[in-house]
């Protein structure tokens, strides 16, 4: 009778600490967002925030300093697959820039500046030796969609806090182990 109630005792624990990294990450954890580059004068966001709705994933806006809304930036359909979204600008000029992805379900998978150096479009033919251009990148928070999970859920950083729970838990789930091993090692024990 002891052994079974040891048993659903430890099976309740368990299951509570099976349960309990998933409660506590859930908010770090689902940050998702775009990620922006420059190469020359060409500017390009990727994103897996959307889901395809009527056939279309959503827009992506390229604005400057002067304008305020996505309606009245540069914009470019999403294209791509359940996996990962992009879209691009070419023939972009010098000068800071926001980029905003919007999905076709309305939510807006976040926003990011850019910066376009000027030494990043040429003004004669292409040198020999490829120039790189200088990127500084300020990124405001997506709204959360849940935890994302499938191919490359392990690539994220979740930063300390999360890893410091998860060692915790490790390491109460080792001092557990250890406690209730060495209880059953008594001669009376089973």
């Amino acid at each position: 009778m002891d052994n079974s109630r040891l048993l659903l005792r430890s099976g309740l624990t368990l299951a509570a600490a099976a349960a309990l990294p998933a409660a506590l990450a859930g908010p770090t954890a689902a940050a998702s967002g775009i990620s922006v580059s420059t190469t020359g004068s060409t500017v390009s966001v990727v994103t897996s925030a959307c889901t395809q709705i009527n056939g279309g994933w959503g827009t992506a806006a390229l604005l400057t300093s002067r304008q305020a809304n996505f309606s009245q930036g540069r914009q470019v359909a999403l294209s791509g697959t359940s996996v990962s979204q992009s879209a691009a600008w070419t023939g972009v000029s010098p000068g800071t820039y926001t980029v905003v992805v919007l999905c076709s379900s309305g939510t807006t998978a976040g926003s990011q500046s850019v910066i376009v150096s000027a030494s990043a479009v040429p003004t004669r033919p292409a040198p020999a030796v490829p120039t790189r251009p200088t990127i500084s990148a300020t990124t405001s928070p997506a709204p959360s969609r849940g935890v994302m999970g499938g191919l490359g859920g392990a690539a994220r950083d979740y930063g300390p806090l999360t890893l410091g729970v998860g060692a915790a838990l490790v390491g109460a789930g080792l001092l557990a182990t250890g406690w209730f091993l060495r209880r059953r090692s008594g001669p009376y024990r089973l």
